[in-house]
């Protein structure tokens, strides 16, 4: 099951990604409010109720891994709480069962004042390469509604590739296959990556002695 991120945190120069905890919950659900990001993300307004239900089915379902994105300067303080902190999601989806090295990659960065910064890239880099390392992912691919062009051009800079179009849905979608070439560029982008346990993080000081 994907339980394989419940304790890994990811920390970035500018983002630093966390398990999508209950914790979470409240201020993904007041983002999600947002007709902008519902459009963007193709999903519908959910209860708070079934926001909570959804977080424990994707915390629990072996085809999807969602980390939290965070804003890493804020966060490293230590004086915010991770939802005072939060700043997006990234999510891999397994989507094809014949095919378990194929991730489906989707990043929201549901803080409109973090847009365009460069939290976006990073979030998505760190995101593929801990699907390579970790999850043995060979090919990533983003379905992108064709209006979000930020999201295309991002993607794009990142050697992903259009690969189909689909006009019913008004999506493209894109590719990148992982050869080593490729495999390398992206722990190069990553190699300042550090991977940490959140239980530990979250523990008072003085309480792993014991």
């Amino acid at each position: 099951a994907m339980k394989i991120n419940q304790n890994t945190v990811l920390k970035g120069q500018r983002v630093t990604l966390v398990p999508y905890t209950s914790a979470h919950v409240p201020r993904y659900h007041e983002w999600m409010q947002s007709e902008e990001l519902q459009r963007l993300t193709a999903s519908e307004p959910l209860s708070l109720e079934q926001e909570y239900e959804m977080q424990r089915s994707w915390r629990d379902d072996a085809d999807k891994c969602t980390f939290i994105v965070l804003d890493t300067e804020r966060w490293s303080g230590q004086t915010c709480a991770d939802e005072d902190c939060m700043v997006g999601d990234v999510n891999l989806f397994l989507t094809d069962t014949e095919d378990p090295t194929l991730g489906e990659i989707e990043i929201m960065i549901a803080e409109p004042s973090y847009r365009g910064r460069g939290f976006g890239k990073e979030a998505t880099l760190m995101m593929m390469s801990y699907g390579v390392r970790n999850l043995g992912i060979t090919k990533f691919e983003a379905k992108i509604g064709q209006e979000n062009e930020a999201s295309i051009c991002m993607f794009t800079k990142l050697h992903f590739k259009e690969v189909a179009v689909n006009s019913v849905f008004q999506e493209v979608t894109l590719r990148l296959d992982v050869s080593d070439p490729e495999r390398r560029w992206l722990l190069e982008q990553t190699n300042h990556v550090e991977e940490k346990s959140y239980i530990e993080l979250k523990l008072p000081a003085g309480v792993l002695e014991t």
